[in-house]
């Protein structure tokens, strides 16, 4: 099996089974995906593919300090029952704050 086979194979079953598993247990669900499951998985990847430390370390590094701006997209959820917004309300605004965040990480970036 070629690398980018294995690569999607791997990424499929890991959301999958997150996808399945949220209708089951929706709170163990959710867990696994805020783990950095595939920040481990691409991590992984990226090295094997390019066997270049200094290239994933960074990469690494923008990872972390993405984090905080990604979680961006949630707010908001929070917000939603104390303002009466829609789910794709919820989703629409998400994204805007995610490109907001996406800027904001950029700048950043620039000083780890």
């Amino acid at each position: 099996m070629s690398l980018a086979l294995a690569k999607i194979f791997i990424t499929a079953v890991v959301i999958s089974f997150c996808s399945w598993l949220s209708g089951k247990r929706p709170e163990i669900a959710g867990f696994i995906v805020a783990l950095p499951i595939a920040t481990l998985i691409v991590l992984a990847f990226s090295y094997v593919e390019w066997e270049n430390p200094a290239t994933t370390i960074r990469f690494a590094k923008s990872i972390l300090v993405g984090i905080p701006f990604s979680l961006l997209f949630f707010i908001p959820f929070l917000l939603a029952e104390k303002f009466n917004i829609s789910f794709w309300e919820c989703y629409g605004l998400g994204l805007l704050l995610l490109i907001v965040g996406f800027f904001v990480h950029r700048a950043a970036i620039t000083f780890v």
